[in-house]
């Protein structure tokens, strides 16, 4: 059994940026949430996608939260959300007591599919928020979401999470909806260990979401709360993890592309196989390189296969109206989700292999064509 190869582990930089600002962190004693590399990162981050503002949160799930709290999303609210994704997309509509209508995929992005959403609109006019998520790193059909959301006034959310580097047509995905949300976790192309980014161009919005995210502490010389308050700020420690991330952004997606790639050059051709899709509006960041399996090899035997050798991947995200915990909430589409989770697997994406470790892939995942 060889070393291990992990499905998309932390990958800090080799000239030490993070290190850099974490020592300033240090040195300076602001190793709390609030300091200049959370200033700096919020600042560096929203130039970098093109918004004028940001704020760091403690993950990309508190950040959906504060966006649903921000769009005024209350209870009994109705708010669309794609199926075909994690549970942190869906978990914080909950939180606001709201209710998830589920909306399913469509081949050509694996996203929500528009015309699906059109249907969840005839059968639910009064629609609080709409959650897009940009799946593994494939964008959205933005265009034509837009379009649609527009026609009803509802709020956006981008949950770009997965998809930090990626352009829709020359434009980085998390931009086009009133907010937009990423995520740094340990498995994300860049992470701070922990923590999520809101962007906006609504800086009034971002001011509140700060406001809200330090415990909705009023202006005041003692401690004095008028609104509920969360503890979601980002630390000072983390937020110089990401600064120094942000710089090698560009190398990662290059070597998330490479490794995509590889992969489809590699495995391809082999019957049954079908990469992830793409669209000449796409740039993706190929966070997670997937395909779909529609031969005799199944998914599960690939990873099984992996497994033995030490090699972690996975399954497509299960469908969130298929999860125990939400399969009581509506469900508006065909089986399209359904079927990417039960034929799609998750190749080791790691920005840290090698030529070496991606053959050694490729050779396990091409024996089980010759058995």
């Amino acid at each position: 059994m060889g070393d291990r190869i992990f499905l998309s582990s932390p990958h800090m930089s080799d000239e030490g940026y993070e290190m850099k600002y974490v020592k300033e962190a240090f040195d300076t004693n602001w190793i709390a949430p609030l300091g200049e590399n959370v200033n700096q990162f919020e600042k560096e981050l929203a130039a970098m996608v093109g918004s004028k503002s940001a704020a760091a949160l403690s993950s990309g799930t508190a950040a959906i939260h504060l966006a649903l709290k921000a769009a005024g999303v209350g209870e009994g609210d109705i708010v669309f959300c794609p199926t075909l994704t994690f549970s942190a997309t869906a978990n914080p509509i909950i939180y606001q007591n709201a209710i998830p209508v589920f909306i399913d995929s469509d081949y050509e992005t694996w996203n929500m599919c528009p015309k699906a959403l059109e249907e969840a609109f005839e059968k639910y006019p009064n629609v609080k928020a709409v959650i897009v998520v940009h799946l593994y790193g494939l964008s959205a059909d933005m265009d034509k979401i837009m379009e649609i959301c527009k026609k009803h006034n509802v709020v956006v959310i981008e949950d770009a999470a997965e998809s930090l580097g990626t352009y829709y047509k020359g434009k980085h995905t998390g931009t086009f909806g009133d907010y937009g949300i990423f995520s740094f976790n340990g498995n994300k192309i860049i992470t701070t260990s922990g923590g999520g980014m809101l962007v906006s161009n609504n800086e009034e919005k971002v001011a509140k979401v700060r406001f809200w995210a330090t415990q909705s502490r009023d202006q005041a010389r003692h401690y004095q709360h008028s609104e509920l308050g969360f503890n979601y700020r980002m630390s000072n420690v983390v937020a110089g993890i990401g600064r120094g991330q942000l710089k090698v952004l560009d190398q990662r997606v290059e070597k998330k592309n490479y490794i995509y790639e590889f992969y489809k050059r590699q495995l391809g051709g082999l019957d049954g196989v079908e990469f992830m899709p793409s669209n000449e509006w796409n740039e993706p960041n190929y966070w997670l390189s997937s395909m779909i399996l529609t031969g005799n090899v199944r998914p599960i035997d690939i990873m099984e296969a992996l497994e033995k050798e030490n090699i972690e991947s996975r399954p497509i995200w299960k469908p969130m109206h298929k999860q125990p915990f939400f399969e009581k909430y509506d469900f508006v589409g065909t089986d399209v989700s359904e079927k990417l989770f039960d034929k799609g697997v998750c190749l080791p994406s790691d920005t840290k292999m090698t030529d070496g470790d991606l053959e050694r892939v490729v050779e396990i995942v091409k024996g089980l064509w010759l058995k």
